[in-house]
């Protein structure tokens, strides 16, 4: 299995899950034609893509879905509550799945994970394939027992450190941004990153991407500082970046 990020970030995401058999694509919030420029940087035709799967209906993950599945025909994973709230044309190639549902997909297995956002219905996913398992876990306010006991068998994870507090509640966000974003179901801040890793530490995971850094609430360094503590023992540890994301990285 391989993974890839075409950028992680409030103003757009997308990440590629592949495996022997297809290649999946896992959200969408850029342009037709930004989406296939940064799939060219990856050497990734987007008609050779096998689905799209989406987590929520936010326009940074949803807002380019239905543009690119509709030029390329490709199915379109979602659950009901997410699909209500997509606007689909009665010939969109819809596939619902259900929170904690699993599906194949060209041979990789796919869970669908519910966790705590605002949304109508949103989940993240969970990959697998020959023994090897990748985990995808942003937008989400809190970390629950049933997070943490899906996600403990992952040797790959794309995880979210969106803010630090500090920098949350000093920024320029009205109050009640701040606190939606620093809320229960809002996202997670570096804190919480680092305390999930800790409650994972002894498991299965080896690779760590850490993503959906706020701009505005979040630094690099800020990020760093907090998870250095929790990461030491892991085998690689990378940033996805907004404009760029990352390129493949292998997992076996």
């Amino acid at each position: 299995m391989r993974v890839a990020s075409l950028g992680s970030g409030s103003r757009g995401n997308a990440t590629l899950v592949q495996g022997d058999e297809a290649c999946v694509l896992v959200d969408c919030g850029f342009s037709i034609r930004e989406t296939e420029r940064r799939l060219a940087v990856l050497d990734m035709d987007p008609g050779a893509l096998t689905a799209v799967l989406v987590t929520h209906e936010h326009s940074d993950h949803l807002g380019g879905v239905l543009p690119l599945a509709r030029r390329y025909r490709l199915p379109v994973y979602m659950t009901a509550g997410t699909a209500r709230a997509a606007q689909l044309r009665h010939q969109d190639p819809l596939h619902i799945i259900g929170s904690g549902e699993r599906i194949v997909i060209g041979g990789l297995d796919v869970e669908a994970v519910a966790v705590p956002h605002d949304a109508r219905e949103p989940v993240q996913y969970i990959f697998a394939t020959a023994g090897v398992s990748f985990g995808m876990l942003t937008d989400l306010g809190s970390i629950t027992p049933h997070v943490i006991d899906r996600y403990r068998r992952c040797q790959g994870l794309l995880l979210e450190a969106n803010h630090d507090r500090g920098l949350l509640a000093a920024g320029p966000y009205p109050p009640g941004l701040k606190r939606r974003v620093g809320g229960g179901w809002g996202h997670l801040s570096n804190c919480q990153a680092a305390e999930f890793l800790r409650r994972l530490a002894g498991g299965a995971l080896r690779t760590l991407a850490v993503g959906h850094l706020s701009h505005q609430n979040n630094t690099p360094a800020h990020v760093r500082e907090a998870l250095a503590p929790v990461t030491g023992g892991l085998e690689q540890t990378l940033y996805a970046d907004q404009d760029v994301g990352f390129g493949w990285l292998t997992l076996s």
